[in-house]
């Protein structure tokens, strides 16, 4: 510490010197010479300061300082570290959920294809079952024709044999059938 004093001293105290023309003339040495009263002002200066010990303070001060700063890197640096490992976190969740959203596009293509299937299945069923009743109503449809002409065969028929039987049939032949009738009748009631 002293030899960097004295190594101090001496630059500072150098343009003191090379001011003068002659530094170690007796003129030098007197006061009336302001270099001579500048140097031995500044030697008192920095007597002064070492006294109250200022660069150790400051050194202090700059020790400090260069510690602030070096927490303040070393914050730096995990806080580097945490927003990397939050950054890794990030892109992996961002594939887990890209691999999910593919799984998710995945199954509803499934699903959609599924439903397709299912509506192919479900609308030949349907046109079966329209094909089924449509031939139902056919058949119904033939059964009422083949009745409807049936019983008019039958109406044409009993036309026919009624207007048959009234061009044969007498008074005297209808009430002997009416009296065989209402005979027959009368033994099935009893």
């Amino acid at each position: 510490m002293k030899k960097t004093l004295t190594v101090t001293s001496v630059l500072a105290a150098s343009p003191a010197f090379a001011a003068s023309k002659n530094p170690f003339s007796t003129e030098f040495y007197s006061l009336s010479n302001t270099d001579f009263v500048v140097a031995i002002s500044f030697f008192l200066f920095v007597a002064v300061l070492f006294k109250f010990k200022v660069p150790s303070i400051l050194g202090g001060l700059l020790d400090k300082r260069a510690e602030g700063i070096q927490a303040e890197l070393d914050e730096a640096r995990a806080l580097r570290e945490e927003a990397q490992s939050l950054l890794a976190s990030y892109e992996r969740k961002q594939l887990e959920v890209q691999e999910q959203a593919d799984r998710i596009v995945a199954a509803a293509k499934e699903g959609a294809a599924e439903a397709a299937e299912q509506a192919k299945a479900d609308l030949a069923t349907s046109i079966e079952r329209r094909v089924q009743a449509a031939r139902d109503q056919i058949a119904s449809a033939e059964t009422s024709a083949v009745n409807q002409v049936r019983d008019e065969a039958v109406r044409i028929a009993i036309k026919a044999a009624s207007d048959v039987v009234a061009k044969e049939m007498s008074a005297a032949k209808a009430g002997s059938l009416i009296d065989d009738a209402i005979g027959t009748v009368q033994a099935k009631l009893h």
